[in-house]
């Protein structure tokens, strides 16, 4: 398959005998798994093609989605899906107003402070509330947790993949 495809979501089990998946959301479009809506199942293994689904069903489980496909209707028939995550083309994206990223644009990008000391890299975007919390990989240090809020993130230049943050005192110790 030559299409670039985004990540929405992770398979992580599946659920209940129907032939139900447990995905974990890494999208911040909730709309993303309504029925009808057509997803691409992405293997761990790269050796096997992506496989273009249809959203049959959709329910909330604790912090978990559950769907099921069209294609499929047991558990038997899911276990493969374990495992792999869940993806959308470039055209199935909404588009987004200014000031606002898609998750793999934010992903990847080098993060530095406005004294231009080098930080790290994205690496996780986590979304626990009322801002998205960026995850940092840091050379020889723990991850640091960067708050999607003004008073921190100060430019964010996609092109050139490069974060400019002003942290806040304590937030990089």
């Amino acid at each position: 398959m030559d299409k670039e495809l985004y990540t929405i979501g992770k398979v992580v089990n599946t659920h209940g005998v129907r032939g139900e998946i447990r995905v974990i959301q890494v999208t911040d479009f909730e709309d993303r798994f309504e029925p009808g809506n057509e997803v691409y199942w992405v293997p761990q293994s790269k050796e096997e093609d992506p496989l273009l689904l249809t959203i049959k069903g959709h329910r909330m489980h604790k912090s978990f989605h559950l769907l099921h496909f069209e294609e499929y209707s047991s558990l038997n028939e899911v276990e493969s899906l374990k495992g792999g995550t869940l993806a959308i083309t470039k055209e199935q994206q909404t588009p987004l107003d200014e000031g606002e990223f898609y998750y793999h644009e934010i992903i990847g990008c080098s993060v530095q402070t406005t004294e231009e000391e080098v930080v790290g890299t994205v690496k996780e975007i986590l979304s626990p509330g009322g801002n998205d919390v960026w995850v940092v990989k840091r050379p020889q240090k723990k991850d640091a947790l960067i708050p999607y809020i003004e008073q921190v993130v100060k430019e964010i230049d996609t092109h050139n993949k490069t974060i400019t943050i002003e942290p806040m005192e304590g937030l990089l110790d």
